[in-house]
């Protein structure tokens, strides 16, 4: 049986990292890392080489030739690019066109939420995908609800400080509403797993681990640590509030990432936290497959036993090349 070629860009981020990981341990893939040549010395990207992924050098702004030589007898392409790198997409969508790339995996990998004005990061992707389909190219789009790494508050007493990004210590509206949550590392099975797969081709997918609303994930830590822990809750006017501030601080010229997180998170949380757009039935209405109909027999990672892992001080950190202080209410841009 031969190996199917994949092209993963952004090899080295944490998404791209799990998907290397879940396509590596498949074993039925052969990975390469799109690399621009200014990373070429990450150790990231140094321990993937001596676990078997092959490099390629080209930046994502490169000639079409430039891109068509690095899309060279690929498969697939699996692309993890961050927020503000969406639309550098576009000129790879038509190279692999050109290559005969059988499938093309965009970077979608968020929570599952309407195009149209609800967030703007969807709206950039939505570009992508349209653009994907005009050229007749074979997609997937994966979304993956909210990371378990992001969903659980911090501790009065620091305990475990050491494997958060941010202090994370807002209930949004009344905490009642589900969202569905997928484990990091969970990611790269679910996707080493679909894009095997023919009925997930020109499809979007919803893989997800679990639904919890916010006040079940604030119940299970107090009772795994033992500590109580203080119920901050904002309401959907204040979260409308930032999110009009937001938009509104963003939208200069040029194009400044760091005003864009603020609104990231203010779009996030009015999603998932208020309109409840983060659950799979919503996910069915707007037309995804699920990973639950898809592969009933996968065991994924269990939330409360994720949470157990943090409390003792065995979880890994993510982002942890990024922090520069720890009580940023706001996580990475990418």
């Amino acid at each position: 049986m031969s190996m199917t070629k994949v092209l993963l860009v952004g090899a080295t981020g944490e998404t791209g990292g799990s998907i290397a990981n879940g396509l590596l341990e498949a074993g039925t893939f052969e990975v390469y890392a799109l690399i621009r040549p200014r990373s070429a010395a990450k150790p990231a990207l140094t321990a993937l080489q001596e676990r078997g992924v092959k490099v390629r050098q080209c930046d994502m702004t490169a000639s079409e030739d430039e891109l068509l030589g690095a899309l060279k007898d690929i498969d697939v392409v699996i692309s993890t690019v961050g927020p503000s790198d969406q639309l550098e997409q576009i000129p790879l969508a038509k190279a692999a066109k050109k290559a005969g790339v059988k499938r093309f995996v965009p970077c979608g990998f968020i929570p599952v939420t309407p195009a149209g004005g609800v967030m703007w990061l969807r709206d950039q992707k939505e570009i992508v995908y349209n653009h994907i389909k005009q050229l007749w190219l074979p997609y997937t789009i994966i979304d993956v609800g909210w990371w378990y790494q992001f969903a659980y508050p911090r501790l009065s007493s620091g305990k475990i400080d050491y494997a958060m990004t941010m202090s994370n210590d807002e209930i949004i509206g009344d905490g009642n509403t589900p969202s569905a949550l997928t484990d990091l590392r969970d990611i790269g099975h679910y996707v080493a797993k679909i894009v095997s797969d023919e009925r997930t081709l020109n499809k979007m997918v919803f893989a997800y681990d679990t639904v919890l609303t916010q006040n079940e994930i604030y119940d299970m830590l107090e009772k795994i640590s033992g500590e109580k822990i203080e119920r901050k809750h904002v309401s959907e006017e204040e979260v409308l509030e930032r999110v009009t501030s937001a938009r509104a601080s963003s939208e200069t010229y040029p194009y400044d990432p760091a005003k864009y997180v603020p609104r990231y998170i203010a779009e996030y949380q009015l999603s998932w936290g208020i309109r409840g757009d983060n659950k799979p039935e919503y996910a069915k209405y707007l037309g995804y497959l699920t990973s639950k109909e898809l592969y009933p027999d996968f065991k994924p990672s269990n939330f409360e036993e994720y949470l157990k892992h943090v409390f003792s001080g065995t979880a890994k950190g993510i982002y942890t090349d990024r922090i520069k202080r720890f009580d940023s209410k706001y996580p990475p841009s990418a």
